[in-house]
């Protein structure tokens, strides 16, 4: 099974938000996650999301691979996104 972090849509029309979530790469994008991390609110400027960045380190040593938009998220969250080593 090969796990990725990616964003789950959420919230009304026109006004997206979204939940960063653990999820098996072969599901579709609204179908049951593994894991709740975080969300992400990309309406709002002072408070763009959270995140737990101990859950975050679990899933990525055990082989998870963020999407390129959730990478770019925990930059900004400056929560460390590193792969396990050997990759």
């Amino acid at each position: 099974m090969s796990v990725k972090i990616r964003l789950q849509r959420c919230g009304r029309p026109k006004k997206p938000s979204y939940r960063i979530v653990v999820i098996d790469s072969k599901r579709q994008r609204d179908s049951k996650p593994i894991e709740f991390i975080g969300h992400y609110n990309p309406m709002d400027d002072k408070n763009i999301g959270a995140v737990d960045s101990s859950r975050v380190d679990y899933w990525l040593k055990n082989g998870a691979k963020p999407s390129d938009r959730v990478s770019s998220i925990l930059k900004k969250l400056k929560v460390k996104a590193e792969p396990k080593e050997g990759e």
